[in-house]
């Protein structure tokens, strides 16, 4: 307490500053206390330190500024120099998806266009085909796509032999009565092999009262295939197939009136006539 009360005692000590004017006027004596001069030297030098600091930080900001429009301005540059590449990408991408319309080789000779348009510097044709590789994947989807739905749409006769009855109404063979079949017929010689009219995995194999010796297969895209009344499977639960590959072979277990195997195609959990999907011999 006593070296506060000192220090104070100090700081409001006044001093006399003498003031002594030109001329006759008189002279002025003023008694200030210490404090009451380095208090304002203190705010002064804070006050100019504070204007030193936004100063920089405004010089700082401008810098920042510039640089940034001189980025865009750059890019602006560039994608104008890319933009006749790129529209000459786009234009030969226009005529590869109608080349891939075509249905033979001969028209896609015929019809393509060899010549070249765009810029021919490196590292901008480099640049232009990565901005053009999201198209591309466009066209690999649907290809992809393509191939997927081709692989699992049923196709073919699964066995060699004549229809003996059709997909719709029609009287049963045992019962005279009108029923519904859900499938086509195909009468062969018994043994024959039975075969997958598409790519697939088998889902069942085995035993049913009424359509003996039973194939099922899940193809995909909404298709599946049922192949009933053979002699006995080749195939097991889970096994993959390919179109063409023997799953069974032809015989008259079951309710059966003869060697045949009795054909299913179904689309979407319905059934549809098969006769639509065997329009080639396998």
């Amino acid at each position: 307490m006593k070296k506060l009360a000192h220090f104070l005692e100090k700081a409001f000590t006044s001093i006399t500053i003498m003031v002594v004017p030109h001329g006759n006027h008189r002279s002025m004596n003023l008694k200030v206390p210490i404090a009451g001069i380095v208090i304002p030297l203190l705010l002064a030098a804070v006050g100019s330190g504070y204007l030193l600091y936004f100063a920089i930080d405004g010089l700082e900001y401008k810098a920042k500024h510039y640089a940034m429009v001189e980025k865009v301005e750059f890019y602006s540059e560039q994608f104008d120099q890319w933009d006749s590449t790129v529209t000459a990408l786009k234009t030969v991408e226009a005529e590869f998806r109608q080349l891939f319309s075509l249905e033979s080789s001969d028209e896609v000779l015929e019809n393509v266009d060899t010549s070249f348009i765009g810029s021919l510097e490196i590292p901008d044709l480099v640049d232009d085909l990565k901005k053009t590789i999201n198209s591309v994947e466009e066209i690999k989807d649907y290809l992809r796509t393509q191939k997927d739905i081709y692989v699992a749409t049923p196709k073919g006769y699964p066995a060699s032999g004549r229809v003996t009855s059709k997909y719709g109404k029609r009287k049963d063979p045992f019962s005279g009565e009108a029923t519904f079949h859900s499938g086509i017929d195909i009468s062969s010689k018994l043994g024959s092999p039975v075969r997958a009219t598409a790519d697939g995995v088998v889902s069942y194999s085995g035993w049913t009262n009424k359509s003996g010796f039973v194939v099922v297969i899940e193809h995909g895209c909404g298709f599946s295939t049922l192949y009933a009344h053979n002699k006995s499977n080749k195939v097991k639960i889970g096994n993959k197939v390919k179109r063409g590959e023997i799953i069974g072979y032809i015989g008259s277990t079951g309710k059966s009136t003869g060697p045949h195997v009795h054909y299913e195609v179904w689309k979407n959990g319905r059934t549809v006539d098969a006769r639509n999907y065997v329009s080639e011999k396998s």
